[in-house]
């Protein structure tokens, strides 16, 4: 029996031991990035949180998004029993999407990422919005390992493969490692990619990889992505680095192959693009003070292998998560990838309108060429609805041609009409779209609930108004550029003028007056005297800084004198104030006038007033009527 117990604790310490090396073991290989092999062996360990997302990790960063869910699942059931990351939360988000569990990637991202987000609603917004549907052709299917990164160089294309299967494996994934080819792309029946040739050893190097080739007009120019011999150790981690390199054809030949100066040996820089004048070369990089993992930059080129300091694009292009393969059009469209932005999986592709030299908010191209897995690397050929673009979605990274179909696209406008001060809403209030010319296009006048919505068209410039009766109208900008929010939700904030000037009050009936000293005229007169006329340029300036603002001029007399004597001094009073705004540049459309006689006294005091309330009763009084 003793004998039997110290096999068991022989056989116990055993495993123990064999559990901590094989973990030991495996995460020597997750730090080093051997994801394959890592999975093998954390498939095999005990199922603890820590053991599963290393797992789901391992599946996530080689795109088996599937595997990554179960491993990634197992963690969030965990979750009352582990405290879990932002960037967890972030993975398990992103392989919801990649496995098409949009309702459950929604529920995450609202509960843990701060982002509330409705792709069901998302699609519905994409397909009213998006200009372009895509037609896609798959033409690298046929000639083996992972494809993907389109340069155009004269007739032919240049591409990225793991198709040399000479070369050493790469233990990220276990496949080849990159080098770039050029091959012929030949239209008739179908689109084929023929004469597939690499390019010589000064570019394509062993345990090296290169990607990601554009090359100028003149085709003596090539900048590319070469990753660094050597990782470096970044928070006990090894890091691979990528830096573009810049090559030069001499006699036909690619030499003179150099990093780019604003390269580096701590962060990395890829996927370089040109703008159509070759005046700057866009990239992307993880350098310091970047907004997430890699943005999008450019720099200026200025001749003599110099170039300007790195330019961030800012946050309507770039996020806290990835973007990445910027591609420049004729137009000056910037086309780039990124997981950061609302999309459906994966990479998605995005456009960016530039407006004064400032890119606007990006737009998703939607789901005609946007799947739940990576598509990245879209390069559209200008003046031709054609292009390339690179995606994992048959599970392996292919190149796709593409052809796109313009589409009929509807934009909206819509809101909500609210005091400024308040925040009540403001039912009955007139809502107008106007054209950049001021002509009035459409106009709503909103009922209970205080929303509105317009129809307007792509890449107008517009302004909508607000306007209640005694509030001051507000009008906002706005323009329907290529943007990631088309469907346009402008809250309409508008301030009544008693809040917004302390000569303005409501009475206790709800009429707005506006306060001023009294106006006084001579026994029987109705001419304005000095003093009133003083007045009275308050009540100009009031008008010239409210245009919309509408007033009724009444005038009240004291009961002395006879009933018909009184009302037709009141109304000449009445009318002699309107000609004085009226030849002080106030449009006599704005201005009524009525005379009340001794019909509304303040004091009804009848024939035994005082002097005073005789002279409270003589009153003009301002009321706005809009």
């Amino acid at each position: 029996m003793k004998t039997f117990k110290l096999y068991i604790l022989f056989a116990v310490l055993t495993t123990g031991n064999l559990c901590f090396s094989q973990s030991s073991k495996a995460d020597a290989l997750y730090e080093n990035r051997a994801y394959v092999e890592a999975a093998e062996i954390y498939s095999e360990l005990p199922k603890t949180a820590v053991n599963l997302e290393k797992l789901g990790d391992c599946y996530y960063y080689n795109s088996e998004f599937d595997r990554a869910y179960k491993a990634y699942k197992q963690v969030y059931d965990l979750k009352n029993d582990t405290e879990l990351t932002e960037a967890f939360y972030f993975k398990y988000f992103d392989v919801l999407k990649g496995t098409r569990k949009y309702e459950e990637s929604d529920e995450i991202s609202s509960l843990y990422l701060n982002n509330p987000i409705n792709t069901k609603s998302f699609k519905s917004l994409l397909k009213r919005i998006i200009p372009y549907e895509y037609e896609l052709k798959n033409i690298t299917e046929d000639i083996g390992g992972s494809n993907f990164g389109v340069g155009i160089y004269g007739d032919k294309i240049v591409f990225s493969s793991t198709k040399n299967l000479k070369n050493p494996n790469y233990k990220w994934n276990s496949k080849p490692y990159l080098d770039l080819y050029e091959g012929k792309v030949t239209v008739g029946n179908s689109i084929t990619l023929d004469s597939i040739q690499p390019f010589n050893k000064n570019i394509n190097t062993s345990k090296q990889h290169e990607s990601n080739a554009v090359f100028t007009k003149d085709g003596k120019t090539m900048y590319f992505s070469r990753n660094h011999k050597n990782r470096i150790d970044l928070d006990s981690t090894k890091i691979a680095v990528v830096s573009i390199f810049k090559a030069e054809l001499v006699d036909d030949k690619w030499t003179n192959v150099e990093p780019v100066p604003f390269s580096s040996n701590t962060y990395s820089t890829m996927h370089p693009a040109l703008n159509s004048d070759e005046t700057k070369l866009y990239f992307a990089s993880d350098m310091p003070n970047t907004m997430g993992s890699f943005d999008i930059f450019y720099v200026d080129i200025l001749g003599d292998n110099s170039f300007g300091e790195p330019v961030n694009l800012g946050a309507n292009i770039n996020t806290v998560r990835r973007e990445q393969f910027p591609f420049i059009a004729q137009d000056s469209t910037l086309y780039f990838a990124s997981n950061g932005k609302n999309g459906f999986g994966g990479l998605d592709v995005f456009s960016s309108s530039i407006n004064n030299d400032k890119y606007l908010d990006a737009l998703n191209l939607g789901e005609s060429i946007n799947t739940e897995k990576d598509d990245f690397a879209f390069v559209v050929i200008d003046s031709l609805n054609t292009g390339y673009i690179s995606s994992n979605r048959s599970g392996e990274d292919n190149i796709y041609t593409f052809k796109r179909i313009e589409t009929e696209r509807t934009y909206t406008i819509e809101g909500l009409v609210t005091d400024k001060v308040t925040g009540e809403i403001l039912p009955n209030t007139t809502v107008t779209l106007f054209d950049e010319d001021g002509n009035v296009i459409s106009e709503v006048i909103v009922g209970e609930d205080g929303k509105y919505q317009l129809t307007t068209k792509p890449n107008q410039n517009y302004s909508v108004e607000g306007f209640q009766p005694k509030y001051i109208p507000q009008i906002e900008f706005f323009d329907t550029n290529d943007k990631g929010n088309i469907e346009f939700n402008i809250e309409l904030e508008i301030e009544s003028y008693k809040d917004a000037e302390e000569i303005v009050t409501d009475d206790e009936f709800g009429n707005t007056f506006i306060e001023l000293e009294n106006i006084y005229f001579d026994f029987a007169k109705w001419d304005i005297k000095p003093q009133a006329a003083r007045t009275l340029d308050v009540l100009v300036d009031l008008l010239k800084k409210y245009p919309r603002m509408e007033i009724q001029l009444g005038a009240h007399t004291d009961s002395r004198a006879g009933f018909e004597f009184n009302l037709d001094l009141s109304e000449k009073r009445a009318r002699a104030t309107l000609e004085y705004l009226v030849q002080n540049g106030i449009s006599r459309a704005r201005l009524t006038s009525k005379g009340y006689g001794e019909s509304q006294p303040l004091v009804p005091c009848g024939e035994n007033c005082t002097e005073t309330e005789f002279s409270i009763n003589r009153r003009c009084e301002f009321l706005i009527l809009k």
